[in-house]
């Protein structure tokens, strides 16, 4: 089964999101806009979601994290009923 390591922030509209992804893109740390700005306890952990496997976190994160995102690139935002993520995939395994 797939498994990947991942990280994302968690905000609640489109915009700030854009905003954070302008700020990576231009060499923030997506580590510490994590801690600054995530909604999602893993925040504090500068958004590290640690290994999970496919079917374990919801269908559009999934959609990312398993599908074509380079490893180590930030995403686009991505919508889900939470709000909207970055993501960061780590690392693929299997």
């Amino acid at each position: 089964m797939a498994r990947a390591v991942a990280s994302h922030i968690l905000v609640s509209t489109q915009v700030e999101a854009q905003d954070l992804k302008a700020q990576i893109e231009e060499g923030a740390s997506f580590a510490d806009l994590a801690k600054q700005h995530s909604q999602c306890p893993s925040g504090r952990d500068g958004g590290n979601l640690g290994e999970f496997g496919k079917g374990d976190m919801v269908p559009e994160f999934d959609a990312v994290v398993f599908g074509d995102l380079p490893v180590g690139q930030c995403s686009e935002p991505v919508k889900t009923q939470f709000g909207y993520h970055l993501l960061i995939v780590d690392k693929r395994i299997g």
